[in-house]
């Protein structure tokens, strides 16, 4: 039995302590927030309550075997869109269902481009779940990978998204669907690899699920569930250093440890918390950010699904600003998409209300010129009113509705989760991303910054991937 060290409880931290435990380790859990979840955060006011973090729940089968109890409730439409031209398309995880939506709303020639994609998607999930998503990336690997001919040329090294969705789509429509997914990852579909055609096949063939109370509580799953196998976790216990003993907690008092986990984001690991601090071996983009608005509301949206995305007329301008381009630096966007989630459940509000999420791509927080400082007096208040009238302009007018409002900027989320510039996936390096085992031999790597990802299925494989590495006691 070794003695194990978790630094973090966000979901890949508690994934990790309870696979670990069950394979018979002494487990302990260093968390510098007050509560567990990391971004799996609520946020409660009045009656309503908001997940602050993910609020789509996909390959829920991943915690299947955490022993966590979750009843999922499947979703139809799993997304809504809105496009610029005023046409309406609801997702659904039935792809004939979804072919037909297609065909009624963007006419058979545009479903037959769909259909013609989709088993393209196929391949490179199928490709993507037998030699990455649920091994380590060594050079091991990667070779094996180079030998299975028909899985490398599924997912198409050296082409972006962007390019795949150009070659199967004469929709505008259909391109700027396929387009979104590349921000599930933080990434711009111009520059984002065509293997992230895995995540719609993964969302719509799999189905997009809710949990009743809203999706933070899995998190409140996972602790109960490290407390029934003994794991212990210390909130308010922040770790200031790492090295083959353990580590040196702020107050300056150590914790021994045969292994570490690290579940924070690899970058302050690697530039704060190593004995040598030192770039990442594998330098890799970071994501975007995101600038959120909660918003209580009074009345009800039918013509709102659970989840929705509202385009705008020009989606590149959006990447322009965010990211930044070389003769501009990176600013919020004028003209962004718009992310709507609205839950039905009575659990997260008072009845005759609705609690909405709203979620903008945004350039990270920073001063340099790929990010935006969003300390600066007065944006947060001024940006949240213009999304408020970018979603009238596009017929969504709830400002007269709104009984309050609470904002998130990216230099919030920085703050709460120790993410440096609040970008929520961490790196978008795909394949590039760090790996899960540290510079020091027994140290490990899980969460949404490492591979294989970010999002909740990816974050739980992590903890999957770095458990079968230690093995069990």
């Amino acid at each position: 039995m070794s003695r194990i060290v978790v630094i973090g409880a966000g979901v890949g931290g508690l994934a990790a302590a309870i696979r670990l435990a069950e394979a018979g380790h002494e487990v302990e859990v260093h968390e510098r927030a007050p509560v567990v979840g990391g971004k799996l955060a609520v946020f409660e006011r009045d009656g309503f309550r908001f997940d602050t973090g993910p609020s789509l729940l996909t390959l829920p089968q991943v915690f299947d075997d955490l022993g966590l109890g979750l009843s999922p409730t499947p979703l139809d439409p799993v997304v809504r869109h809105f496009f610029p031209d005023g046409t309406v398309l609801d997702s659904s995880a039935n792809h004939e269902v979804f072919a037909d939506r297609i065909a009624a709303a963007l006419g058979p020639a545009a479903a037959a481009e769909w259909r013609h994609f989709w088993r393209r998607a196929a391949r490179i999930w199928g490709a993507s779940w037998r030699s990455v998503l649920r091994h380590p990336v060594t050079p091991a690997t990667l070779a094996g990978l180079s030998w299975r001919l028909t899985d490398l040329a599924a997912i198409a090294p050296g082409r972006s998204l962007r390019d795949l969705g150009h070659r199967y789509f004469r929709d505008p429509r259909l391109r700027m669907l396929l387009d979104r997914y590349a921000t599930y990852t933080g990434a711009d579909p111009r520059r984002a690899p065509a293997a992230l055609a895995a995540i719609p096949y993964a969302e719509l063939e799999f189905g997009g699920w809710y949990l009743p109370g809203g999706l933070g509580t899995i998190a409140g799953a996972m602790a109960d569930r490290c407390a029934a196998l003994g794991v212990r976790v210390h909130l308010g216990s922040e770790v200031s250093g790492v090295d083959r003993s353990g580590v040196r907690l702020a107050d300056g008092s150590p914790a021994k440890a045969d292994v570490i986990v690290s579940d924070v984001d690899a970058l302050t690991l690697y530039r704060d918390l190593l004995p040598t601090p030192s770039r990442l071996r594998t330098l890799s983009d970071r994501s975007l950010a995101g600038f959120v608005l909660l918003l209580g509301v009074r009345g009800e949206t039918p013509q709102l699904a659970h989840h929705n995305v509202f385009f705008p007329p020009y989606y590149d301008a959006e990447f322009d600003a965010i990211f930044g381009t070389a003769a501009r630096r990176a600013r919020p966007a004028d003209d962004p998409a718009v992310f709507v989630t609205r839950a039905t459940d009575p659990e997260v509000h008072p009845p005759g209300c609705e609690a909405w999420f709203i979620l903008v791509n945004a350039p990270r927080h920073g001063t340099t010129w790929q990010s935006t400082d969003w300390t600066r007096p007065a944006l947060r208040e001024a940006y949240a009113d213009h999304i408020l009238a970018v979603l009238a302009r596009r017929g969504l007018d709830v400002r007269d509705r709104i009984l309050f409002r609470e904002i998130r900027t990216p230099a919030d989320l920085a703050t709460a989760t120790a993410t440096p510039g609040g970008a929520i996936y961490g790196t978008t390096g795909g394949l590039l991303r760090p790996p899960n085992r540290g510079p020091l031999p027994n140290l490990y790597l899980v969460g949404g910054s490492v591979h294989p990802g970010g999002g909740l299925p990816m974050v739980t494989l992590s903890a999957e991937i770095v458990a079968a590495q230690i093995g069990p006691a």
